[in-house]
């Protein structure tokens, strides 16, 4: 549903996707993924609508099912070296600065599928600083729409899944938060299709409010 100015959500943590959710990163990304696509002889757009929210390699796999995954990973190395030396046009969503600085002190961590490298390029180019727990591509075995990184999130901070609210943007974001047992706040243009529990235009429209007890409220609106 669209966040009205009444929707409040309790949590005790929240986990925060990085690309598309703090840090507008699609020019960048667009740029990247379709020199792939056009090394492979793939169409663009076709590719543009797998990509996003996935390791490099799980897309690849995706969009070429016959190619051996060895040959996935090398190339998704390759590729997060381009996209880590590529940072024009990377920004802050809107609201993602003062979101981030109105979690210190209360639990949080960033669950991304880019690697150390990659999302630290574009934490910095965004002016966004990291959170202190963070899951990034290393961290995990198995890529988004699998749930393990929100869980490793989770566990990370201590909390139970099911108190913990994802914030994504992508269907294979989402649909990891859901796999988890996590309510999902989704933010931006493509959020509402995937079926999170609220879908935000932005950061602008989520304030937290710590509770006594330890607790969050997330008033969304």
């Amino acid at each position: 549903m669209t966040a009205t100015a009444s929707t409040v959500l309790p949590a005790r943590a929240l986990l925060l996707d990085m690309d598309g959710t703090l840090v507008n990163s699609d020019a960048a990304v667009d740029r990247v993924w379709r020199r792939w696509a056009d090394r492979h002889g793939l169409d663009g757009d076709e590719v543009m609508k797998v990509v996003h929210g996935r390791q490099g390699y799980a897309s690849m796999a995706l969009l070429l099912p016959d190619r051996p995954m060895e040959h996935n990973h090398a190339d998704n190395a390759r590729m997060l070296a381009e996209e880590t030396a590529d940072t024009e046009g990377v920004v802050a969503i809107p609201g993602a600065a003062e979101f981030l600085a109105s979690l210190r002190g209360l639990p949080h961590a960033l669950v991304t599928s880019a690697d150390v490298a990659l999302s630290t390029a574009r934490m910095a180019a965004a002016g966004l600083a990291q959170p202190d727990v963070r899951v990034t591509a290393e961290s995990v075995g198995a890529s988004k729409p699998d749930p393990e990184g929100f869980l490793k999130g989770a566990a990370e901070l201590g909390i139970a899944p099911a108190d913990c609210v994802v914030f994504e943007d992508s269907g294979a974001g989402i649909a990891a938060g859901r796999a988890a047992g996590m309510r999902v706040v989704g933010v931006g243009p493509r959020a509402g299709f995937h079926g999170p529990d609220v879908v935000v235009e932005d950061l602008t429209r989520v304030r937290v409010e710590a509770g006594a007890d330890g607790g969050l409220r997330l008033h969304i609106g």
